[in-house]
């Protein structure tokens, strides 16, 4: 067995130390967005399927989804929808090999914040 020092390594920097990047915080964010979307969903698919069982039990789910914090959840959920999409976008064109210098992915990060939140904006705006 290789005789290893163990005591004397430097530690790995923690969030103490480590400063996020806009990179890290786009990646972070498309994985949360995701996951959001499946909740969403399942809201959606509880909403149709109460429909479909009766008025007792849709009057609970669309009570729900009329509320101040279904309204939250399904603004929330737009957003969510537009930069997950525009992530996806650009982690296809990172696929091809290109953009994945630090100030192209830098600007593509800042351009899928904006562009999700401009969208957002339009879609409340026409919906």
């Amino acid at each position: 067995m290789a005789d290893v020092n163990r005591g004397n390594r430097p530690l790995s920097p923690h969030l103490q130390i480590y400063r996020p990047q806009l990179t890290s915080i786009t990646s972070i964010l498309t994985r949360i967005t995701g996951n959001a979307l499946i909740l969403a969903v399942l809201l959606i698919v509880w909403w149709l399927v109460a429909a479909a069982s009766g008025p007792g039990h849709f009057a609970l789910a669309d009570g729900v989804l009329r509320s101040w914090f279904g309204t939250l959840v399904m603004l929330g959920s737009v957003w969510a929808l537009w930069y997950h999409m525009l992530a996806g976008l650009r982690h296809l064109w990172f696929d091809t090999g290109r953009g994945l210098d630090v100030p192209t992915a830098e600007k593509l990060g800042r351009a899928i914040i904006a562009g999700s939140v401009l969208l957002t904006l339009l879609t409340i705006i026409l919906l």
